[in-house]
């Protein structure tokens, strides 16, 4: 493709064919910024699509990775822009890094697409999350509670079972639209209607009604947090291909949704008024009317049509108005045309608005060239209300006049902009340049005095020389007016004559207002051309001239300037007339695409009325967003989602739903449960004693999955001649005495301390001195305010117990053993108190310490210390850029430590610390997969594939299946970025974009995988090396960012 370039620069048509190409590879729409990213790139278009790509990926992820765990992690601290981002200059785009920070300082949604960091961390444990129901099926699964039980009044989730997310956007769109939620939920018909039902259509759509009432029953009342729509899904095979094999389409599937519960509604109607539609709720809620009125070959025509899902073209548009006044009128409809018979035009006017009114948005065409379908990336804005007014058949004659005027304007705006244009890019030939430049340069060259004298205008101020170097190389002066609400010279394409010219005021006119002079002399002067001889008297001329010409010039332009700003505010102001904003709708939801047209990703924003705010429905995850992730994520244009169904409500509707809202919404759904038929209350109570079930049997399960590091460390079989009673007592003594080894050398010398008592009262007496004090320096050391780089529980297996409030019992028998351990036996001394404290232990019966529980502390502090090795070993392992082993220590440390969180908050490690590099881990293993695969060696391709099946996706799954924080989502977001970006690349064979579009699903949506990674080697958590110290080395090198190995 660099070759392609080089050729291509040599004329502009070519130049612009490049950027159409950058444009259909990266998805950005703007051809100044993907411009800018080529010249950074000093023409080289291969890399200038890395640096693109790149920075798009990894830009809202530095921050993520780059900040150590801390009381302000996750906050909106790193995540200012750059310092030098507004000094950025857009006329020096030769740093693509300045130009991207610019690029989002100058958008003022840039700031606003900033999520609100507290409501994330509210509610970040719900985000994201991939988890099934079905418990301990592979070590990944859910270790919480929390992350299958519904919180408080939150909105449930829905379950992927294998690339239904289509599923999951669309239901609960609807229900969460009251009026819909509570027709399916009264649905009822008489015994007779499904008696006399002999279609198997009829009955299939009974079926799904009735399946539809369970999960609507258990989306109100369930106490889990997302809910298994598989029994509605089953009955949707016969009308769609099989779930495995590919996504469904999200118009399609509301078509059909719609379709069937429209026949079953009508069943019901027909008992009472027999093939009556007007009857049907279905039809009173979702559909509407509209007549079309055109020519055809000179013959009128008037008709009336009922729609559902009004569809709606994207592209050659800018916003939602612009697509609905381009589907409304095709052609010019006046009086002249009705006497023409070689045009084709035609009005459509709607005459019956539903409550709830849905927008279909074609996101997809098929490139007949590619032989295959794309999707189309352009942004299209769209308001929280828009007003109908302008689209009604009531308002026809207001309309109609308003579009002559808006007609004539729009001819107006043409003709002021050809002229404004006759002034900035003056000239015959090829190269233009504002007039006021060109009188510039005259003055310049009249200016300039013969070579070996001094002359003031060899060379042109920075300023004209920067003009002029644009201009050379083809690039158009910008010229802009202030944004239109629609096109304004054809009413559908959007070229750049058509926009403002507003944009060059500034710079265009504090030029224009300096008094015309000659350059400031320059340093260093080069041979310029000048002219023979000049007098004082033709000087004086020319001068004058010159002066009076750019002055009438200036005004010119300050007068073409204001009437384009008059006729741009009354094109603005055309629709605001109060008459026109009698029928507002609503927002209520947007259904999002994330992908390309064969692989991709669906959920939905839904306007929360009780909140007052917006949330994310992404299958199970259901988390509070904004109105600002909602333009981000659905308008288009930057990256590769966008949305793809817009649900509006109309004001009504709204009122109704607000109602609704004024008080608690978990009261709201209350009420809805009491009033269920008893079935479907009967239903939502089952569901919720099984979960109990579940949580019970998966505790149980828990229990028995904590490895035992007795049996790593003394392995028990049938030879070895023990019973299971005595097993398990040798598996208990032998994991409490690897405890009281690790610190023998502290309970020597705190027998040692007591050397005065031993000789002079006796061994007792040394013991209950020495117990006492090693157990008052223990307490005091638990209380003792924890350090990055200390840990005092790695210390001391009773610090451990202690700051855990562990039963007295338990504490004091440890501390005993500690003193009976035989490897105390130094001296006399020693042996003695040994031997005391055994038999002392020997008197504690079993009703004096449970010993179950005994042994579950000790293998929660052995997993403690498994989990510190792990967390060690993955930290080193990282900083010696061991990514792939590194990342399997952590993993598996997340996953024993949640374990251990799940019993108390200071029961586990650090779980910021393991999240952060565990996220870094990801991404520099990503980066290096991704690098592989593009590099279409065979080998490396093969390589790639393996890191990101066997590593990154299984990590990102698990990921998913546990509480997931904003830095998490943003690094799985970028990751998965970055793979999509690899798609329709031109440079790839073939064979390797099919390989990318079977990895695709995986990565993007993998809910139903078992997920399996490859067990860390085994490790001794309890050996008597000193973990303190190496602790207190890895942590200070991990602030210190120097690779650090302790031995």
């Amino acid at each position: 493709m660099t070759a392609e370039l080089q050729a291509a620069s040599g004329g502009l048509e070519a130049d612009y064919q490049v950027l159409n190409k950058m444009k259909e590879i990266t998805g950005i729409q703007d051809a100044d910024f993907l411009h800018a990213a080529l010249k950074a790139a000093k023409g080289n278009l291969m890399e200038a699509l890395i640096v693109l790509t790149e920075e798009r990926d990894q830009e809202p992820v530095q921050n993520t990775a780059a900040a150590e765990p801390s009381s302000w992690e996750g906050s909106a601290v790193g995540k200012e822009p750059p310092q030098g981002g507004a000094a950025f200059d857009p006329e020096k785009k030769g740093d693509i890094h300045s130009a991207v920070a610019y690029r989002q300082l100058e958008s003022p949604k840039a700031h606003a697409a900033e999520r609100l960091v507290e409501l994330w961390e509210v509610h970040s444990p719900e985000n994201k999350n991939r988890s099934k129901r079905k418990r301990c099926e592979v070590w990944g699964e859910n270790s919480k509670q929390s992350d299958w039980k519904r919180v408080g009044d939150w909105p449930v989730g829905m379950k992927n079972i294998g690339n239904t997310c289509w599923f999951s956007a669309v239901i609960q769109s609807l229900f969460q639209l009251p009026q819909f939620r509570r027709l399916v939920l009264s649905y009822s018909f008489p015994p007779s209607v499904l008696e006399s039902c002999r279609t198997r259509t009829g009955k299939r759509n009974i079926a799904f009604m009735q399946e539809l009432q369970c999960l609507f029953a258990l989306m109100l009342g369930t106490r889990r947090k997302f809910v298994d729509p598989s029994a509605a899904l089953e009955l949707l095979r016969d009308a769609f291909k099989s779930t495995e094999e590919q996504q469904q389409d999200v118009s399609e599937f509301t078509h059909k949704l719609l379709d069937w519960l429209e026949d079953a509604f009508q069943l019901t109607v027909n008992v009472k008024s027999p093939g009556d539609k007007s009857e049907n709720p279905m039809v009173q809620l979702f559909y509407g009317t509209f007549l079309t009125e055109g020519v055809h070959e000179g013959n009128t025509f008037s008709k009336i049509e009922t729609f559902g899902q009004y569809p709606l073209q994207v592209n050659g548009y800018r916003n939602l108005n612009e697509c609905l006044e381009g589907a409304m009128v095709e052609g010019e409809m006046d009086e002249e045309t009705a006497t023409q018979s070689v045009k084709y035009v035609q009005e459509r006017w709607f005459t019956k608005l539903p409550p709830v009114l849905t927008f279909e948005l074609s996101r997809f065409e098929f490139n007949q060239s590619l032989g295959q379908p794309e999707k189309i990336h352009t942004k299209l804005e769209f308001p929280q209300t828009i007003y109908m007014d302008r689209y009604l058949y009531c308002s026809k004659e207001l309309i109609q006049t308003k579009r002559e005027e808006m007609k004539k304007l729009k001819e107006k705006m043409l003709v002021l902009q050809q002229k404004l244009e006759r002034y900035m890019k003056y000239g015959s030939g090829p190269a233009r340049f504002p007039l006021p430049d060109m009188l510039q340069y005259v003055l310049e060259f009249i200016t300039t005095k013969p070579a070996g004298a001094v002359s003031s205008a060899c060379v042109s101020s920075t300023e004209d020389s920067q003009v002029l170097d644009r201009q050379s190389q083809g690039e158009s002066l910008i010229l802009g007016t202030p944004s239109q609400p629609d096109s304004m010279l054809d009413g559908k394409d959007g070229k750049p004559e058509d926009e403002a010219v507003l944009l060059a005021n500034s710079s265009t006119q504090q030029q224009l207002s300096t008094p015309l002079q000659p350059s400031a002399p320059p340093a260093e002067m080069l041979d310029c051309p000048a002219p023979h001889m000049v007098s004082e008297e033709e000087m004086n001329l020319v001068t004058a001239c010159l002066q009076r010409w750019r002055s009438e010039i200036e005004q010119d332009v300050r007068d073409l300037k204001e009437s384009i700003a008059r006729v741009s505010l009354s094109i603005d102001e055309m629709y605001s007339d109060p008459h026109l904003q009698q029928v507002p709708y609503h927002l209520h939801a947007v259904l999002v695409h994330e992908g390309q047209a064969n692989a991709g990703h669906y959920w939905a924003f839904i306007y929360d009325q009780p909140r007052k705010s917006w949330l994310k429905y992404n299958d199970i995850s259901v988390t509070e967003s904004s109105w600002e992730e909602l333009e981000r994520d659905s308008f288009g244009g930057l990256r590769n989602a966008s949305a793809y169904c817009l649900m509006y409500i109309s004001d009504k509707a709204s009122h109704v739903v607000a109602g609704e809202g004024d008080g608690s919404e978990v009261g709201q759904f209350q009420k809805e449960v009491e009033a269920l038929p008893p079935e479907l209350r009967r239903y939502i109570q089952e569901d919720n004693w099984r979960l109990e079930q579940e949580a019970e049997e998966w505790e149980e399960e828990q229990s028995c999955k904590i490895p035992s590091t007795a049996s790593e460390s003394q392995e028990l079989s049938p030879e070895s001649g023990l019973d299971p009673s005595a097993a398990h007592e040798q598996s208990l003594r032998s994991l409490s005495s690897e405890h009281a080894m690790i610190a023998k050398e502290q309970t020597a010398k705190a027998i040692a301390n007591a050397a005065h008592v031993y000789e002079k009262n006796g061994v007792e007496a040394a013991l209950c001195e020495a117990f006492h004090e090693e157990y008052s320096r223990l307490y005091l050391l638990s209380k003792e305010t924890p350090t990055p780089q200390n840990d005092a529980r790695l210390q001391h297996v009773l610090v451990y117990f202690l700051q855990n409030d562990a039963p007295q019992q338990i504490v004091e028998r440890t501390l005993l053993e500690q003193f009976a351990d035989k490897n105390l036996s130094y001296d006399e001394r020693s042996i003695s108190i040994m031997k005391v404290a055994r038999d002392k232990l020997k008197e504690i019966g079993p009703d004096e310490v449970n010993m179950e529980e005994y042994r579950k502390w000790h293998e929660d502090y052995s997993l403690f210390r498994k989990v510190s090795v792990y967390l060690l070993t993955g930290l080193e392992l990282y900083q010696n850029r061991k990514y792939k082993e590194s990342l399997t220590y952590l993993i598996y440390a997340y996953q024993s430590n949640t374990a251990l969180l799940k019993k108390g908050a200071n029961r586990g490690v650090n779980e910021s610390l393991i999240t952060l590099y565990r996220r870094k881990c990801l991404l520099k293993l990503n980066e290096v997969a991704s690098a592989l695969f593009v590099s279409c060696e065979e080998a490396h391709v093969a390589e790639g594939i393996s890191i990101l099946n066997e590593l990154i996706i299984p990590c990102m799954h698990l990921i998913n299946n546990f509480d997931i924080s904003r830095e998490d989502m943003d690094a799985i977001e970028v990751m998965r970025n970055r793979w999509c970006s690899y798609l329709g690349r031109e440079d790839m064979d073939a064979s390797l974009q099919i390989r990318l579009g079977e990895l695709l699903p995986r990565l993007l949506d993998g809910s139903t995988e078992v997920v399996v990674l490859k067990e860390p080697p085994k490790i001794r958590p309890n050996s008597p090396y000193d973990l303190c110290s190496r602790f207190a080395a890895v942590m200070e090198s991990i602030h210190d960012a120097s690779t650090v190995t302790v031995k």
